[in-house]
């Protein structure tokens, strides 16, 4: 499943969070960057003001709850 997704470094947080708790990969895209998205370094390390693409490995409910607070578009 893809996403594309607009954060902060506050929503970063909260994202980085629900992303670790979540049993299956999760990678963030952005150009030809690819971040583990349970790596909170690695996501500020993006330019948070573009919007990101996320592609998850898995299924999980209140990931995608997240997911969908921070939707771009």
């Amino acid at each position: 499943m893809e996403k594309q997704i607009k954060l902060d470094e506050k929503s970063a947080q909260e994202f980085v969070s629900a992303a670790s708790k979540c049993k299956f990969d999760i990678d963030v895209f952005y150009n030809r960057i690819i971040i583990d998205a349970k790596s909170i370094l690695g996501l500020l390390s993006l330019d948070l003001t573009k919007t990101l693409t996320v592609k998850c490995y898995g299924e999980d409910e209140d990931f995608n709850r997240v997911l969908s607070k921070y939707a771009a578009g």
